[in-house]
């Protein structure tokens, strides 16, 4: 079973694997986010066995989706890990993982994270910046230890994506350009804490094609070409993640073997282990937000179907104007019409789909929201002191609470009256 199947129809009823969405409503409540074990371990093999042949390690992207059963799952498949905080790695290690399989990517490390990181030895830094060389020095040679480092290249790769998951230009925050990594390498030599192992780069999430990719791949090579002829022991590149999914139909995505196979020729001749760092195309599929219908309301001409889930737990709609396709979890032969699906918070923001085509939902119904099960919880908040929803991974007929929903008490927790 594959992540496309893992959610499917039996005599009417929505299944995610061999568990019926009605009767997982019925013992956990709604919302809930629901992922399929089979789908995530899929689409994760999918990755090494296209990678068969080429020195590689995968290291999975946290921030995609970071529960520590998934990180787990992942884990006992041969993963390693991207992190871009303390908090990440925290979970990581709360999952029973190895730090050595880990990566620790971000502009903005703290003094903190990176003591923490060193402290529990992980494989290597991905560094952005001069400044952040520094500290890293610094505290490594305090705990008497030396860090492998890569430095991140901008590579100015347009990676034709949403502006806010666009990383790889000129104008964007992250990693060094590409013409100054050789002077900031040869800056490195100053600090013996600090060991050049490899160059990574990250253009961005959510590509449809693998164009942006490859000349991202290009240009990187040329790179590591270039460190080495300057002496540099350079022994890994890393090209981030950035492998889109389909969210639409009517989309079309590169697949993970059409990537490694444009891939595979670059490599031949460049002797270096490569890094990838996918989280979305491994996750996101894989998982639905579960929500039952309050009610339905009419404002003129307009139809709201008023959902129990809202933007606090499935904020992509809104942040991104994100398309998610919305199914009832029970099939209706009646004829679709257009409505606006809608959350209960008071934001006129808090929508999944506005003049969306759907068969008619009467109160108590129940929808599965698709393709969540990247950056959907890890983004949820309590906003309206709204109780985060529960977790549920399925195996097979199983289904395993992976996170418990948060209560009241929960909302408060921590807080303190004067």
């Amino acid at each position: 079973m594959g992540s496309d199947t893992a959610f499917t129809y039996r005599n009417g009823s929505l299944f995610c694997e061999d568990a019926s969405l009605v009767d997982i409503a019925a013992r956990f409540g709604t919302p809930a986010y629901i992922y399929s074990r089979d789908a995530i371990a899929s689409r994760f093999c999918a990755y090494r066995r296209s990678l068969e042949g080429i020195p590689h390690r995968v290291c999975y992207a946290v921030k995609a989706n970071s529960n520590i059963a998934i990180l787990q799952l992942l884990a006992s498949l041969g993963a390693g890990f991207d992190i871009v905080s303390g908090g990440e790695l925290f979970r990581v290690l709360a999952a029973g993982t190895d730090p050595s399989t880990v990566v620790f990517s971000g502009v903005g490390k703290t003094r903190d994270e990176i003591d923490f990181a060193l402290a529990r030895g992980i494989h290597s830094f991905n560094c952005e910046s001069s400044e952040e060389l520094s500290l890293l020095a610094e505290i490594a040679g305090r705990r008497n230890v030396t860090a492998s480092v890569a430095l991140r290249a901008n590579p100015d790769v347009d990676a034709v994506t949403h502006p806010y998951i666009s990383t790889g230009l000129k104008e964007h925050k992250f990693g060094i350009d590409i013409s100054a990594v050789e002077s900031v390498y040869r800056q490195m030599a100053r600090y013996p804490q600090l060991t050049p192992t490899g160059v990574s780069c990250h253009i961005g999430s959510q590509l449809l094609s693998i164009a942006p990719l490859l000349e991202a791949a290009d240009k990187m090579i040329a790179l590591v070409a270039r460190l080495r002829a300057a002496g540099l022991p350079i022994r890994h590149l890393d090209l981030g993640g950035g492998l889109g999914v389909t969210y639409r139909p009517t989309e079309a995505a590169a697949g993970i073997d059409e990537f490694i196979s444009h891939l595979r020729p670059r490599l031949a001749s460049a002797n270096i282990e490569l890094m990838l760092e996918p989280g979305r195309s491994i996750v996101a599929e894989a998982g639905i937000l579960l929500s039952r219908v309050l009610f339905e309301k009419q404002n003129g001409s307009k139809t709201f179907v008023i959902v129990d889930a809202g933007m606090n737990d499935l904020i992509r709609p809104t942040l991104y104007q994100a398309h998610h396709e919305i199914t009832p979890v029970e099939y209706s032969p009646l004829p679709s019409r257009v409505v606006d699906i809608v959350g209960p918070v008071c934001e006129t923001g808090d929508f999944f789909a506005r003049n969306r085509e759907i068969a008619p939902l009467s109160p108590g119904a129940l929808i599965a929201i698709r393709t969540a099960g990247a950056y959907g919880f890890v983004l949820a908040s309590n906003y309206n002191s709204r109780p985060r929803p529960v977790e549920l991974l399925v195996t097979g007929s199983e289904v395993h609470v992976i996170r418990q929903r948060e209560t009241y008490d929960d909302l408060v927790r921590g807080e303190r009256l004067l």
